[in-house]
């Protein structure tokens, strides 16, 4: 499964200077805004990844598509390990749901890097910032669910919490993910080594804890197990909601553990 390079350095250029014109207009914490997930699909093991880390951080730390609250998640294939580099984050949990992607938004290229998928619905190279923002754009315009998280607790390495929503007619699974909110790492070998490499959001674990029915009598509680060499009080939790079958994501909510 090869990496995409069909972007140029002019484009991605293009792209990054248009994210910081609209970072000029950044909103305020206090805006009402409509959740927006922007998934990316990344290795350490890819040359063409790094740009994608990057803006994915700027994405979420800009905030830079008015009406949208971007919640980010950064999900590490591992069919780039047997490359000359295993990258300690990946998982083929998200390799499976990258390819569940694959064969829902028929991609006909299969599964690749850097990939971002947008609300579960879009998907494009992973550095195209011009695509991302538009994408953003339009994405915030779907009305979606309301998801609260509450009630955060660490013991050990095992993190609980409740989550509730607002009254809605939306169906869907509900996924709860432990995320670091910054990691980085040096890599000795394969297409980047020699590189210190900055990731933004990286999923760590992720798992179904049940559906948005289960919320319409109340506050749903759930427990996730961070790993052994995460710290689970700079942990974020990230909860959204997803129709079945790799669906439109139609909630989304995020709360560091520690406040």
């Amino acid at each position: 499964m090869p990496s995409l390079r069909s972007i140029t350095f002019i484009a991605a250029l293009s792209g990054f200077l248009a994210l910081a014109a609209i970072s000029s207009t950044a909103q305020t914490a206090g805006t009402n805004r409509t959740p927006v997930l922007v998934e990316l699909f990344t290795s350490e093991g890819c040359s063409s990844c790094p740009p994608a880390d990057v803006l994915l951080s700027k994405l979420e730390h800009l905030q830079p598509v008015n009406g949208a609250e971007i919640i980010i998640l950064g999900e590490h294939v591992d069919y780039w390990d047997k490359d000359g580099w295993r990258d300690r984050f990946s998982s083929p949990d998200y390799t499976q749901r990258q390819n569940e992607y694959a064969t829902k938004l028929h991609v006909s290229s299969g599964s690749y890097t850097p990939q971002m998928i947008v609300d579960g619905t879009d998907q494009f190279v992973g550095n195209d910032a011009q695509h991302a923002l538009k994408s953003i754009t339009t994405a915030a315009q779907t009305p979606k669910v309301s998801l609260t998280v509450i009630n955060v607790t660490v013991d050990g390495h095992r993190v609980s919490a409740e989550v509730s929503a607002s009254p809605s007619t939306f169906k869907g699974d509900l996924y709860a993910a432990l995320v670091d909110p910054v990691d980085t790492t040096d890599v000795k070998k394969g297409e980047n080594g020699g590189k210190h490499l900055e990731h933004a959001s990286v999923v760590r674990t992720m798992q179904r804890i049940g559906s948005l029915k289960d919320l319409a009598a109340g506050s749903r509680k759930f427990s996730l197990n961070a790993p052994a060499d995460a710290v689970p009080g700079s942990m974020r939790i990230v909860v959204f909601a997803q129709r079945s079958d790799m669906g439109p994501i139609v909630g989304a909510a995020s709360t560091p553990v520690t406040p």
